[in-house]
């Protein structure tokens, strides 16, 4: 064979592979692969396979279906694998429907659909759907919806639907809802609905309906509705509804309708409404239904019955309609109904004080301070 048929021969078989002498090695074939079309084992990082594919690290991944199982985190997470994603430390892609599971974590640029398991953590650009579980947290820049569990917590930047477990606490960038449970407590930018305990406290920017129970306490920035049980306090910047407890207190700034115990006290910038019961005092500026108070109660306007040992008082102007008893019922305003005491005051009684002195002010001289028993029926 002369000089140039052996030169020949190489460069032939080159052509052959698609390749030239003086292409780089870096634009030659990447992968090793045993398919027929598209189906089968690639070895190497491939674009695309239906099968099985392994690889070192991932820098351009379009799609697999089945299985991608790689050694180290992807350079840039893209592509889809829809299937089984393994990773040793971690997985990742752009999108995951099926399986991500990671000894170290498990990530996705856009979704995980499927179940996803992190040894240290779990997360998605913008969603994490089905059941998820990490070592120590997960969480989405978007949404999370189905079972999410993390060791010490679980988050979402958007909406959080679900059952949510987290070491140390849960919450939501939007709205939370179903059953979340915090290590320290839970909450939401959004409403907050379902089942919601937190170690220390449960609390929501928007409105808060269903059970909620905060070791410290729990709070709304808006509606509070359903059970609400909180160790110190429980409160909400608008109306609470429903059945609140509170170690120290209770307070809606709009209104209490249901019923209200507070271990020192309950309060309302508006109407307490059905039952409220207070360790030390209850007090707002209307009040319709029953008040148990410790030691002192006081209103505006007040329709029920109020028990308060100590002190009741109805401020100037004010209104009372239904009973008061009281060691000292001082009502500045108008009575209408049964006052009982030690000592009774009412600037104008329309009804009957019982007690060691009453003092009626609108009645005539001689009758205005009398023992036992002071009545004045007239409706003027």
């Amino acid at each position: 064979m002369n000089t140039t048929n052996a030169l020949a021969l190489p460069a032939l078989l080159l052509l052959a592979a698609g390749l030239t002498p003086f292409t780089p090695l870096r634009a030659q074939r990447r992968s090793l692969d045993l398919t027929v079309n598209g189906y089968g084992i690639s070895i190497g990082d491939s674009r695309r396979v239906n099968g099985v594919r392994l690889n070192y690290r991932d820098t351009r991944l379009e799609q697999v279906n089945g299985v991608n199982a790689t050694i180290w985190v992807p350079r840039d997470p893209s592509g889809e694998v829809n299937g089984l994603a393994l990773g040793l430390p971690a997985t990742g892609a752009g999108r995951i429907n099926g399986v991500a599971a990671g000894l170290f974590g498990a990530g996705a640029e856009d979704r995980i659909r499927g179940i996803g398991v992190g040894l240290l953590g779990l997360g998605a650009g913008n969603e994490l759907s089905g059941i998820m579980i990490g070592g120590l947290g997960g969480g989405s820049g978007g949404d999370v919806t189905g079972l999410g569990i993390g060791g010490l917590g679980f988050g979402a930047g958007g909406d959080l639907r679900g059952i949510m477990v987290g070491g140390l606490g849960v919450g939501g960038g939007a709205r939370v809802t179903g059953i979340t449970v915090g290590g320290l407590g839970v909450g939401a930018g959004g409403d907050l609905s379902g089942l919601s305990v937190g170690g220390l406290g449960v609390g929501s920017g928007g409105r808060v309906r269903g059970i909620t129970i905060g070791g410290i306490g729990v709070g709304a920035g808006e509606r509070l509705t359903g059970l609400a049980i909180g160790g110190i306090g429980v409160g909400t910047g608008g109306r609470l509804t429903g059945i609140a407890i509170g170690g120290v207190g209770v307070g809606g700034g709009e209104g209490v309708t249901g019923v209200a115990i507070g271990g020192v006290g309950v309060g309302s910038g508006g109407t307490l409404k059905w039952l409220s019961i207070g360790g030390i005092a209850v007090g707002a500026p209307r009040i319709e239904g029953a008040v148990i108070s410790g030691i002192t109660a006081g209103g505006v306007d007040v329709r029920g019955g109020v028990i308060a040992p100590a002190y009741f008082r109805i401020v100037e102007g004010g209104h009372l309609e239904g009973f008061s008893v009281s060691a000292y019922n001082h009502i500045k305003g108008e009575q209408r109904g049964l006052a009982i005491g030690v000592f009774n005051y009412a600037a104008r009684l329309h009804g009957v004080q019982l007690g060691v002195l009453n003092y009626a002010r609108n009645n005539r001289p001689g009758l205005r301070l009398l023992p036992l028993v002071n009545v004045n029926l007239d409706e003027r």
